[in-house]
């Protein structure tokens, strides 16, 4: 690990107004960038000897329609610059990216952090219908039965109200 890239790295947040915290792991710092969708992205940033490797949780394995998920994932890839998306082995969904310490100045960080949210913020609203509308469903029935609030589900709303009414067996 570099020391010197990675005390940079940290004035670059800091010059950016970006909140960071050390990591666990010898070379990481980590981010949390506020969301409009996703209330938060955690990002890890890992110095090493030439690249400072970044990875974001976007969401975790689909409940249902793998395809559609993946396909609407590698189509939003072809218009992100410097990072990709990746699954583990457990299913979940990542983005990765890697940018090499020697380009890695304080506009390059400001539009790895924009393309980081414009990945994992952005499409999350459209991940959860497609990966998740079984469990979105479930959900807003039963806090409609008991009277809870719906508000974590507004995104959805529109769709929702618009279903039929779903029977004790559709739930």
């Amino acid at each position: 690990m570099d020391e010197n890239a990675l005390a940079t790295l940290r004035t670059h947040l800091d010059a950016l107004g970006v909140e960071w915290e050390e990591g666990t792991r010898p070379g990481e710092t980590v981010v949390a960038l506020p969301g409009e969708r996703k209330l938060r992205t955690v990002v890890s940033l890992v110095v090493g000897e030439r690249a400072v490797e970044l990875r974001a949780f976007v969401i975790r394995n689909p409940d249902e329609n793998h395809e559609g998920v993946y396909r609407y994932l590698l189509r939003r890839a072809l218009r992100l610059p410097g990072v990709g998306y990746a699954v583990d082995a457990s299913g979940d969904v990542y983005l990765t990216g890697r940018v090499p310490l020697a380009g890695l100045d304080e506009d390059v960080l400001d539009d790895l952090l924009g393309a980081v949210l414009a990945a994992c913020d952005e499409p999350f609203n459209e991940l959860l219908r497609l990966g998740f509308w079984t469990s979105i469903r479930r959900e807003w029935a039963w806090r409609n039965d008991r009277g809870e609030s719906t508000a974590n589900l507004e995104a959805f709303r529109a769709e929702l109200e618009s279903l039929p009414a779903a029977g004790p067996d559709q739930r």
